[in-house]
């Protein structure tokens, strides 16, 4: 049979190749499942066989053929010879373009019962299917063999005999569906040309997901192998006379069709480092073997995430539905590089967030960088992203208090005020608070006067000074943990005039008849819970906790962290009405819709929350104020 006419079956094998060749186009934006192009392993690589023809000396051989009604014709016979190329038939021509050089093989030297073709490859990849097409009659016995290891282990795919019982022991597939054994591709005609077809997810090993795990260990290779064990003749040449030399084996085409393996996340490949391939005539395409990843994927196969894109386990795309199973960024307010997927975050969130920042940036900690470091504070006037957006704590080595955890003094990391020794006030905690005199390291000591005394010496002042106003150290929570915080203040060890009894007294709203309750016009109803209080120079600021909103009119309150802003504070450095920080009270004011403010005055009413209080105050709220 002429080597032409096995030109439209091969061209309509390579390009039948299903699954993995379909994913995605050459042009593929890679947006869903893909795969980069299939194509044939063996080019640009060498393939090794035991023996060649006429390496050693020219030696002579024979081809027979038969016509389409299996008559035999004349056998052509000639020479082969490694010395001269038009004579050479080296492994190297089974690795050729069958479709622009159709008319070159490899050919096993005259006396060798057995052969291996053997293809290494640098990397893994994914193996299709494989074509052998033989000059000589095909082998009685064969075996396609590959390795996932570089060659140091080997497991069949397919045993090919005329006989499997006799020569494998093994049932053969024409007979049982599934059998490893196969008698289809080992008989000896055509005794040119024919061919031998293995397809890598055939019967039993069939999957609709070219990417899951049972289709990796069945596709996975890094070597391939096939061992010629039987030669066979021709029956043409059993009629020819004895003296004509002894059947070889001779291969035209070696073609591994298959694929660089990037576990559906990349449609192009690049040569592995140090890879350089063999020039071979006519071969143009060689597949090469590290994937270009997408899908925020990374490594040679795509077999992980990017460095910051850990949040979620990595998976292998779906080749069946086409899902990408994209890798998911960390939430690291650009603080770090590169993250982790911690398995115990994972299943703390409820299998939605897994990632954990390495190494936080710009004095950040936390899972996801989102705090500043302790001895650091957030500065609300930059985005929390920003590089210098935590500033370190600037506290008085005198003034401050001491962390009860250590000797070192850190601020509020949300707001960089520090905690005061008792009688200091100011952000820093560098001066004493009105009524207080003698700043040291024990802090500042009460005036002995009715009203206020010199700050340094303790002597009286006729008249009152300016008020100012004392932050509160309880408790310390950054604006972006709603965690517990790990360390807090006893009530000894913080300090405030709030706290203070014998420096503050402010006449109060009695909750009595109800229509005086209603009369105020209250525009918001709120239960809250004191944070800390802060002197803004001009005026005060009351950072609170909503937990329940009993009544809003215009501003849009919602619980959770808020400012209240008293209008007026004692010459004792106290709010009025009275909000000792750490308690709970039920607060009624007046909003200010221009500036979106909650105010608290004298004509509010606030008492210490009680469940009874609430009730009584909902109660009129919607019976008596409507």
């Amino acid at each position: 049979m002429g080597s032409g006419t096995r030109l439209p079956l091969l061209l309509v094998l390579l390009l039948s190749a299903a699954g993995l060749g379909s994913t995605a186009g050459a042009s593929s934006p890679c947006e869903k499942a893909c795969n980069p192009r299939l194509g044939n392993l063996a080019h640009g690589r060498t393939l090794r066989t035991e023996t060649a023809c006429g390496s050693h000396a020219t030696e002579p051989f024979c081809t027979y053929a038969e016509d389409a009604m299996l008559r035999c014709k004349p056998p052509i016979c000639s020479h082969c010879s490694g010395a001269h190329a038009g004579l050479a038939h080296p492994p190297a021509a089974m690795a050729d373009s069958p479709f622009l050089l159709p008319r070159t093989w490899w050919q096993a030297a005259g006396d060798a019962p057995q052969e291996t073709i053997q293809l290494d490859l640098e990397a893994t990849f994914y193996f299709t299917h494989l074509i052998l097409v033989f000059k000589s009659p095909r082998p009685a016995a064969m075996v396609l063999e590959r390795s996932q290891d570089f060659g140091k282990t080997w497991q069949a795919y397919k045993y090919f005999a005329t006989n499997c019982s006799t020569a494998f022991g093994l049932e053969d597939d024409v007979v049982q569906r599934g059998a490893s054994c196969t008698s289809r591709y080992s008989s000896p005609f055509p005794c040119t040309g024919g061919e031998v077809i293995y397809r890598a997810l055939s019967p039993p090993h069939a999957t609709e997901d070219p990417y899951s795990a049972e289709a990796q260990a069945q596709l996975k290779v890094t070597n391939l192998r096939v061992r010629l064990l039987e030669r066979q003749s021709c029956p043409c040449h059993l009629l020819e006379p004895p003296l004509l030399p002894a059947p070889h084996y001779a291969v035209y085409d070696f073609i591994v069709k298959g694929s660089c393996f990037c576990n559906g996340h990349a449609d192009h490949c690049v040569p592995v480092r140090g890879f350089r391939p063999i020039r071979a005539a006519g071969a143009f395409h060689v597949v090469h073997g590290k994937c270009m990843c997408k899908h925020n994927t990374a490594g040679s196969h795509c077999q992980h995430c990017a460095p910051l894109y850990n949040d979620r386990p990595w998976q292998a795309a779906d080749g069946k539905t086409g899902a990408p199973r994209e890798c998911q960024s960390c939430k690291c307010n650009g603080h770090a590089d590169t993250c982790h997927f911690d398995m115990d975050a994972w299943m703390a969130s409820g299998n939605r967030s897994g990632g954990v920042c390495d190494n936080c940036q710009h004095n950040t900690e936390g899972q996801h960088c989102q705090r500043c470091k302790l001895g650091f504070y957030r500065d609300l006037r930059k985005p929390f992203s920003a590089p210098d957006a935590c500033k370190p704590c600037s506290c008085h080595p005198l003034g401050s208090a001491t962390l009860p955890l250590g000797p070192r003094t850190f601020c509020d990391p949300s707001t960089g005020d520090c905690p005061c020794k008792p009688g200091v006030a100011g952000p820093r905690c560098d001066r004493c608070l009105p009524g207080y005199w003698g700043f040291g390291a024990s802090g500042c000591r009460p005036c002995d006067c009715a009203h206020s005394c010199h700050p340094l010496t303790g002597d009286c002042h006729s008249s009152s000074v300016d008020a100012s106003w004392q932050q509160e150290a309880l408790p310390f929570q950054t604006m972006l943990n709603e965690s517990k915080p790990t360390w807090g203040w006893e009530d000894e060890q913080g300090f405030s005039a709030l706290r203070h009894s014998g420096k503050c007294e402010c006449k109060e709203q009695v909750l009595g008849n109800s229509k005086v309750f209603c009369g105020m016009k209250y525009t918001y109803v709120i239960k809250t819970k004191i944070l800390s209080a802060h002197d803004k120079g001009s005026h005060a600021e009351v950072n609170v906790k909503i937990k329940k909103v009993l009544k809003s009119t215009k501003l849009k309150i919602l619980r959770g962290k808020r400012t209240l802003y008293p209008e007026s504070w004692t010459n004792r450095g106290c709010t009025c009405p009275i909000l000792n920080p750490g308690l709970e009270y039920l607060v009624a004011g007046h909003e200010d819709v221009r500036t979106g403010r909650l105010i608290v005055n004298m004509k509010s009413f606030v008492h210490q929350w009680k469940s009874a209080l609430g009730r009584k105050v909902l109660e009129i709220l919607k019976r008596d104020c409507n």
